[in-house]
């Protein structure tokens, strides 16, 4: 594999790596494992949206369908049997003291979507409470593009990153597309440009740039086709070709490289979440369970793949969890999947190694509440980047995978 970075292609300063802990949380007491919610900006972050951006940003769609009156959010005795069923559903890993407190927004936010004709995408790095009883479509960034492609409604909410948004607006150009919160980001989306991929075509002419859908719609717009995860390798292969680029997660770039025999020219962006895990911890939760079975993200660095007894994405993980029905299971990834995931496969114990991204963390239930009675935060895309992007995305999705 070749590697490269924005210092070899001298554009500019190479990204620094960040991460921001979740210093600034409310912490609850969950039966499992402690849950963190983020709350505010990350510890040192200055809101860089000014108030004039942001009644900008929120016009367009506040203009068009109007902006209602907050619901009322008491919590009475006749919500917490309207609510019921939802809190059975996620009563397994939602503690009943944090139920009065999510009620009155599930109850709202179901009652406002039906009213605003909206639907709400749910990430499955969401928490349960989002995750099991607002959304309509829940899935991974494929499962949700594709949603987002086909869906009728007029308002799409969008529960995950921005890319993710964006996304959605590119294959629904006249719906409506709003973000809970837009400073939602990605590490991965941040660490490479629109300049980068022109410079990397400059490095290297004729080879195609295959991109995941991990990036910015400028991004997008430079590249060829989109990826995820979960089809990175069939994408790489379909183009036919002996040489690729492939952006910006270096570690899914080195475990497609080891499933095809197409040259890869990576780039060595990487996630927040999964970077953070090692080899020692998998060890060590083996050696306390060796009965345990490991099953890990592509994200992570190959040395954690070692050591997992499956590796497959988002969706794939899922898949295997509830086709093998394991005992115990940990999932090396965004911890709020395990909680996802162990609501539908009630069989299984979880064993979380809870690396939570801070990003995803900040779509809550008050945030979407504000979408839709607000109409914010409205996503965009500039037309001349979106005719471009949209091709790259639309290739991905038409490709069967």
């Amino acid at each position: 594999m070749t590697y490269i970075t924005n210092e070899h292609l001298l554009l500019r300063d190479a990204p620094k790596d960040k991460f921001y802990p979740p210093a600034q949380c409310r912490m609850f007491y969950h039966p499992l494992y402690t849950h963190f919610e983020h709350i505010d900006s990350f510890p040192g972050e200055e809101d860089t949206m000014s108030t004039a951006a942001s009644e900008i940003a929120l016009t367009g769609a506040a203009e068009k369908y109007g902006v209602l009156d907050m619901p009322d959010l008491s919590y009475t005795p006749e919500l917490a049997k309207a609510t019921q069923a939802d809190y059975e559903r996620v009563s397994s890993v939602v503690p009943p003291i944090e139920w009065p407190a999510f009620a009155p927004y599930v109850s709202a936010i179901n009652e406002l979507k039906k009213k605003r004709n909206a639907v709400i995408l749910a990430h499955n790095y969401m928490t349960p409470e989002i995750f099991h009883c607002i959304a309509d479509f829940m899935g991974d960034s494929l499962q949700l593009a594709k949603e987002a492609a086909n869906t009728e409604a007029e308002i799409i909410v969008q529960c995950g990153v921005h890319f993710m948004a964006e996304t959605s607006k590119l294959l629904n150009p006249d719906k409506t597309v709003l973000i809970p919160d837009m400073k939602a980001g990605c590490s991965l989306a941040d660490s490479t440009t629109a300049a980068d991929v022109r410079a990397l075509r400059e490095a290297y002419p004729g080879v195609p740039v295959v991109t995941y859908v991990n990036t910015s719609a400028e991004v997008k717009a430079e590249c060829d086709i989109c990826c995820t995860s979960s089809n990175a390798v069939k994408i790489v292969e379909s183009l036919g070709v002996p040489k690729v680029i492939f952006l910006p997660d270096e570690y899914l770039a080195k475990y497609v490289a080891s499933q095809t025999d197409v040259e890869i020219i990576a780039w060595k962006g990487h996630c927040i979440v999964h970077e953070r895990f090692t080899p020692e911890e998998l060890r060590q939760a083996r050696e306390a369970d060796p009965g345990l079975k490991i099953i890990a993200h592509p994200e992570c660095p190959p040395d954690v793949l070692a050591e997992a007894d499956f590796t497959g994405s988002t969706s794939g993980m899922i898949n295997w969890v509830k086709t093998n029905q394991p005992p115990k299971v940990m999932m090396v990834t965004e911890c709020s999947m395990s909680d996802n995931v162990a609501v539908e496969t009630p069989g299984v114990e979880f064993i979380r190694p809870c690396n939570l991204c801070p990003y995803m963390k900040r779509i809550t239930l008050p945030k979407i509440l504000d979408s839709l009675v607000y109409m914010k935060d409205e996503v965009t895309v500039d037309s001349a980047v979106a005719e471009r992007a949209r091709r790259a995305v639309e290739a991905m999705v038409a490709l069967k995978t």
